[in-house]
């Protein structure tokens, strides 16, 4: 049986390593012990930073660059701006390279003044949802470029910002709103009816005991509303089963699956990656950073199909035919992953995923609704006489 009242932090029986994985499911974390690359000549800005000090550098920074190509490319896009480790390296990689930088947190946007001053008029800063990047490259008179990198999920920065709610392991108002606007996270756990509730945490969070965290939430919001990370991961504490040995606090999914529903996270990726498809050059590139397999499987489908290659069918996606004309051509053979080096030194990086492509000549299709619906909580089916699903 749940208990009415709300477990606090310091009653948690499972307490997280220090610098193991992300507790909130995605993206890069380094801290000073990454291995220095080769010196590149870079704009004088300084290096941006985590909240305790060290050095912010994206993961597969390398990679991504190279899948770029940016020598002789006029003007490119950072759908994910952050804190411009990608923008940076962009911009040092192509001396005449014009950068738009799209983020939808306006601490982002706010936070790269630096770097725009250093770029001496390179770098454009947009604050936008990078899902209508196309929109918001119209809207700055641009109706081409040569290439667009999409760095999917939460930043590091949001992470460390306890005020943001993304993370339970400093305790915070339960809010996760990248453009800090809109529903929060508290909003659908305190107003959610625990079928809908349990849907958001399986189909986002793909939490197994999805029912059972959604029971014990509505058990305990009957005390008072939720309103911290502690007090929400203390609940689903309750009633997930912590394994120490994985690193992985029992409120990972829980927490991921309610960051993705606030910001529509697989939404925004399906807009954005038909969008880079409008907005592309022929012959420029699109390449993604995933962190988790809703995100990958969502990229990967797009890019098989749109590269004219039959995607083969599953649960998650029926079989699609290829098309007569591709769209794109793969720049790679499956994902690209991060070396150990960088697993070792950056924890948060051992589950990203890269992938890359070339757009062809082809006019841009219309867009895929197979792939739409993958960013979709799947309908659920009608009541039995018993009433269970």
């Amino acid at each position: 049986m749940v208990p009415a009242t709300i477990p606090s932090a310091a009653n948690l029986a499972w307490a997280a390593p220090p610098r193991s994985l992300s507790d909130a499911g995605t993206h890069a974390f380094v801290d000073r012990s990454f291995p220095r690359r080769a010196p590149m000549k870079r704009p004088r800005a300084p290096l941006p930073r985590t909240a305790d000090g060290a050095p912010h550098v994206p993961v597969l920074l390398a990679e991504v660059i190279e899948a770029l190509a940016l020598p002789g490319a006029a003007i490119a896009v950072d759908g994910t701006f952050g804190a411009g480790g990608y923008t940076r390296a962009m911009l040092a990689a192509e001396p005449n390279l014009r950068v738009i930088a799209i983020d939808r947190d306006p601490g982002a946007i706010a936070g790269g003044g630096d770097l725009v001053a250093a770029s001496k008029g390179r770098l454009s800063l947009v604050e936008g949802r990078f899902g209508k990047l196309d929109d918001l490259l119209a809207a700055q008179d641009v109706d081409a470029v040569d290439a667009v990198v999409l760095d999917i999920g939460v930043s590091s920065m949001q992470i460390d910002q306890p005020e943001r709610g993304f993370s339970f392991r400093n305790d915070g108002p339960l809010d996760m709103r990248m453009a800090r606007s809109g529903r929060s996270a508290a909003d659908i756990v305190n107003d959610t009816d625990e079928a809908d509730l349990a849907d958001i945490i399986f189909h986002y969070g793909e939490e197994r005991r999805s029912r059972a965290v959604a029971r014990a939430i509505v058990e305990a919001r009957k005390a008072g509303r939720i309103e911290s990370t502690a007090a929400l991961a203390g609940i689903v504490a309750g009633v997930v089963w912590a394994d120490p040995a994985s690193g992985i606090h029992p409120a990972t999914r829980t927490f991921q699956g309610l960051r993705i529903a606030v910001n529509d996270e697989l939404g925004e990726l399906v807009q954005a990656l038909h969008a880079a498809e409008r907005i592309l050059k022929p012959g420029g590139r699109l390449v993604v950073v995933t962190f988790h397999s809703l995100e990958d499987r969502i990229v990967k489908q797009f890019l098989t199909i749109r590269s004219g290659r039959a995607a083969q069918g599953s649960r998650h996606l029926p079989s699609q035919s290829a098309g007569p004309d591709a769209s794109f051509t793969l720049a790679t053979k499956g994902a690209v992953l991060p070396s150990e080096a960088e697993t070792r030194a950056n924890p948060r990086a051992r589950s990203a995923k890269l992938r890359a492509a070339v757009r062809n000549a082809t006019a841009a299709p219309p867009p895929l609704a197979a792939i739409e619906a993958l960013a979709a909580l799947p309908e659920r089916p009608p009541r039995g006489r018993g009433g269970r699903r």
